[in-house]
């Protein structure tokens, strides 16, 4: 009796044996672990010698279905803070959702703009899945995303990338950042680790929530970068007694002060100046910084005159720089009858 009692009790050592090897050998195959449903079956024997030879002796077969672990990452995939400006629509933030769970599980999707501490809320417009995998927010072709309509459903580290589709408000200042996070949750079920869904995993197990909750979020952030320009025109007399005095014949220096301030730059930024009445445009006298610009609108260089006014095309100009443009006049000395 003592030796059959052994013996099953031998048998029922050897199959949990077995069953924990095969678990820590399947752990290390995946990254998300062994597949949710997948079965593990396992069964023991006892050999002895009889008397025609040796006898074996199978134990019954322990079948164990994975269940599910329900887990997921979210991470920001911008480099870093996405620039943009006052009052700018469609405005896009990155995000990579991963099911780093064993299962196949859909998540729902959730997007916050009113993260406490920041500078300022953009107004969200909406969440885009990236249908065609580019990794590029492509208008018309993505698929907008609808909670309990379109939920990704993705396999074993899947992953899929979601942008967030914002618009920044008209009164957001220079420098000023806001944070907008994407939250991913598991639809089977989010909670403390280790809570169990009875018959809902992924293969016909349980759904036990892994280590991450089943949900998780990450933040982008956006950054104000605006400019704006102060344009101060000064002028200098010399009259034809090397005085300063403002008579027929004395010639006029305009300079033209632009400077841009704020973080950005304003693109395209032209000066132009009309030729005050009862002056004459002394020609070829427009400067930039200093060096001469022709009178021709060539495009050889920055500067024109059509005969009416000066302009300088100073292109793109970061904040923080100055430019500074010049260009002289003659008092006209024919009397006005």
């Amino acid at each position: 009796m003592l030796k059959s009692q052994f013996s099953t009790g031998y048998l029922r050592l050897s199959a949990i044996s077995i069953f924990a090897l095969a678990m820590t050998t399947s752990h290390t195959a995946l990254a998300a672990g062994t597949r949710a449903g997948t079965p593990i079956d396992n069964t023991a024997t006892a050999s002895f010698d009889g008397p025609g030879g040796r006898v074996d002796v199978p134990s019954n077969t322990v079948s164990i279905t994975v269940d599910e672990l329900l887990d997921v990452t979210v991470d920001s995939t911008d480099p870093g803070d996405v620039a943009t400006s006052p009052d700018e629509t469609d405005e896009v933030l990155t995000y990579l959702v991963t099911n780093t769970g064993n299962g196949s599980e859909a998540f729902t999707l959730t997007a916050d703009t009113a993260r406490p501490g920041d500078d300022f809320d953009t107004a969200l417009v909406q969440i885009v899945l990236d249908t065609n995998g580019n990794g590029v927010y492509d208008p018309g072709v993505d698929d907008v995303y609808v909670a309990g309509v379109n939920d990704p459903v993705l396999e074993p580290d899947a992953n899929i990338t979601v942008f967030i589709i914002n618009n920044i408000p008209s009164d957001a200042n220079d420098g000023e950042r806001a944070e907008v996070s994407l939250t991913a949750e598991a639809v089977t079920g989010t909670g403390t680790p280790g809570t169990v869904f009875d018959g809902q995993g992924d293969g016909g197990g349980d759904a036990v929530v892994g280590t991450t909750g089943a949900d998780d979020d990450d933040s982008g952030f956006f950054i104000i970068q605006a400019a704006s320009i102060a344009l101060v025109k000064e002028a200098t007399i010399l009259d034809p007694f090397g005085g300063n005095s403002a008579v027929p014949g004395s010639i006029i220096t305009y300079s033209l002060i632009a400077t841009i301030t704020g973080t950005g730059s304003l693109d395209n930024v032209i000066i132009s100046d009309p030729i005050p009445a009862n002056t004459i445009y002394q020609t070829e006298t427009i400067t930039l910084e200093g060096a001469a610009l022709t009178d021709a609108d060539t495009g050889d260089d920055a500067g024109a005159y059509d005969g009416t006014a000066i302009s300088v095309n100073l292109g793109n100009v970061p904040g923080g720089q100055t430019r500074t443009v010049t260009f002289q006049v003659e008092i006209d000395d024919q009397v006005t009858p």
